[in-house]
């Protein structure tokens, strides 16, 4: 498989053959959704909490004695029975992260990369550089390389002027090659990586 190598004004300057057996064979669907899913639930900041009977306000006496009444036996004003009482298996701070295979996380990336190739929505280009860190430019460069949409911007190491310059795009993100993950692929409609981070990604 071979793809062409652009510069920032779009014009072919080389090429870049790619491995077939990593970027040529099926995508696996379901290694995308298990990493998607992942980098989600490791996001979710867990932090919702309920009042179990231990926490509510309340005294700890016995309302009444336990035998002459006529009422029901209880215990405690606190009883998740009672209004104002505790509540039964409510949710608790937590954490949502879960560990992934390290071969799941790559073949979703693989995976990821792959559709972006069929699809037609991957750009090589020779390097990612900007003269000089303004949005104006950044927003010019992309839509000469086809990103109307959301772009993903991949790098060994990101430019710093680059960077700058997009930073205030929201839809558009800047990445290293070692930081990409298979949501941020598939999130893009527009991916462009420089030549040498898909050498990079290939090796890996």
């Amino acid at each position: 498989m071979k793809l062409d190598v652009v510069n920032s004004d779009n014009k072919k300057v080389g090429s870049l053959e790619l491995n077939d057996e990593v970027f040529g064979g099926r995508v696996n669907g379901a290694l995308i959704w298990e990493s998607v899913v992942h980098s989600n639930a490791a996001e979710r900041r867990g932090t919702h909490k309920t009042k179990n009977r231990a926490n509510v306000a309340g005294s700890g006496r016995k309302p009444w004695k336990q035998k002459g009444t006529g009422r029901a036996r209880v215990g405690s004003v606190r009883n998740p029975l009672w209004r104002h009482g505790g509540t039964v298996f409510g949710p608790q701070p937590r954490s949502y992260d879960f560990r992934l295979p390290r071969k799941v996380k790559r073949g979703a990336l693989v995976a990821a990369l792959a559709s972006k190739i069929q699809d037609g929505s991957l750009v090589i280009v020779d390097q990612l550089t900007a003269s000089e860190s303004k949005t104006k430019a950044a927003t010019e460069f992309l839509k000469r390389l086809g990103a109307d949409g959301k772009a993903l911007l991949i790098d060994v190491q990101p430019n710093e002027t680059l960077g700058i310059a997009v930073r205030n795009l929201p839809r558009v993100q800047f990445l290293a090659s070692a930081r990409v993950v298979a949501r941020d692929v598939i999130n893009a409609s527009r991916v462009i990586v420089t030549q040498a981070a898909v050498e990079k990604l290939q090796e890996l």
